[in-house]
């Protein structure tokens, strides 16, 4: 029997991405879940749901594209029914990231703010620029642009990035990142990290990361052609999740081939 896999928010950007996807990828689609009053469509013969655990009843593994206000009852529908979630929401806050961790100890979880094997390697090289660099000496600054459509700022990835080079620096994120500047914010303050975001037409997603002395300055930028990115990830991830023991995993540990 394959792998049964089902969407969490089907009437999605990426979620209409995920249904053909899932079936290039030999697994089957269990279904999707859609809201009570959407008016969007799927294509005939795919089952939906309005509740999120009746979804998980008739899968192996659930990916979640939807939206950081339905986190938490996400966490409780699927570890009821002991189904792996791979979730690539964004705009969670500590109460969302504790209830993934809870649910972690029952399903395997797997987060990512991207699921693009660009978006692991990110972190990691400006990690290296942040701890060879002096931080009294490079100002940084993240850049990120994304659809008009997008509803949270600064995205997820930028976030993340952003508290990497807070750690190689020895700081504590929530004390040094600028999430926006507005009117008469004063100088800048040494060691922050500022953040700005673009929301424009269908730009898929873009990062880029400045690192600026008083002469010189460098810049890592990354970017997103193709939503599909996105669908391929999450598949692959998911059929690697749907292996694995309960704990909680990353993107990373999925292209490593990390075992628990």
């Amino acid at each position: 029997m394959s792998l049964r896999i089902g969407i969490a928010g089907i009437t999605g950007q990426v979620g209409r991405l995920l249904i053909d996807e899932i079936g290039r990828a030999g697994a089957t689609l269990s279904g999707g879940t859609i809201r009570p009053a959407s008016s969007k469509s799927v294509p005939p013969g795919i089952a939906t749901f309005t509740d999120l655990e009746e979804l998980a009843a008739v899968s192996d593994v659930v990916i979640d594209f939807t939206h950081a206000d339905v986190v938490i009852p996400n966490a409780r529908a699927l570890t009821a029914k002991k189904t792996a979630w791979v979730i690539g929401t964004s705009g969670l806050t500590a109460a969302d990231e504790a209830a993934m961790q809870a649910a972690a100890k029952t399903i395997p979880v797997l987060y990512a703010p991207s699921f693009a094997p660009t978006a692991v390697l990110t972190p990691e090289l400006v990690t290296t620029l942040a701890s060879s660099l002096p931080t009294a000496d490079y100002d940084v600054e993240i850049l990120e642009t994304h659809h008009k459509h997008k509803v949270d700022a600064p995205s997820g990835v930028a976030i993340a990035v952003g508290k990497h080079i807070a750690k190689a620096r020895g700081q504590v994120f929530d004390e040094v990142a600028v999430l926006g500047r507005s009117g008469n914010v004063g100088p800048r303050k040494p060691g922050a990290i500022g953040f700005g975001a673009i929301r424009a037409g269908e730009i898929v997603g873009e990062t880029s990361v400045f690192f600026l002395s008083d002469d010189e300055q460098i810049v890592l930028t990354r970017r997103v052609l193709d939503r599909s990115v996105y669908s391929a990830g999450s598949v692959f991830a998911a059929r690697w999740l749907a292996k694995k023991p309960p704990g909680f995993y990353s993107m990373k540990d999925v292209l490593q081939g990390r075992e628990r």
